[in-house]
């Protein structure tokens, strides 16, 4: 028995690069740090907002690579004469990773009271009727 992926199937054909992306998502193995929400906030617009409490704007990174929008965090080194009775706070690295679809473009992103916001707008397509001609052979 063969395996059908989406490629293979006949009735998708050209959907090959959405397979691969659903692998890439699957690599990604985000885990729950930091902790984001994704909301819609217009028909074509979105917002990710990542909670970053104790993170400046320094220490967070963001690059959008083939389609996919990477979240760096990497605090600087801390005071070592600090000693904690109680660490609540997250204070690793992460790398967090989303995937755009064609036709979302990544806007502004702005810091506010430890949350990062990432604005994301996706364009209007262009509605195109294409008639195609019939010869005879």
């Amino acid at each position: 028995m063969t395996k059908m992926t989406l490629s293979t199937h006949p009735f998708l054909l050209g959907f090959d690069q959405l397979e691969r992306l659903m692998e890439r998502t699957a690599k990604a193995g985000n885990d729950g740090y930091p902790p984001y929400n994704i909301e819609q906030t217009s028909e074509n617009s979105f917002r990710i907002t990542l909670a970053v409490a104790g993170f400046s704007q320094d220490d967070l990174s963001l690059t959008v690579e083939d389609r996919q929008l990477m979240v760096r965090g990497r605090q600087t080194v801390e005071d070592e004469e600090r000693v904690f009775l109680h660490r609540g706070i997250a204070a690793r690295q992460f790398q967090k990773s989303f995937v755009l679809a064609d036709g979302v473009e990544v806007g502004e992103a702005a810091m506010e009271n430890g949350l990062l916001h990432i604005d994301l707008e996706r364009a209007t397509p262009q509605s195109i009727v294409q008639t195609i001609s019939i010869t005879k052979k």
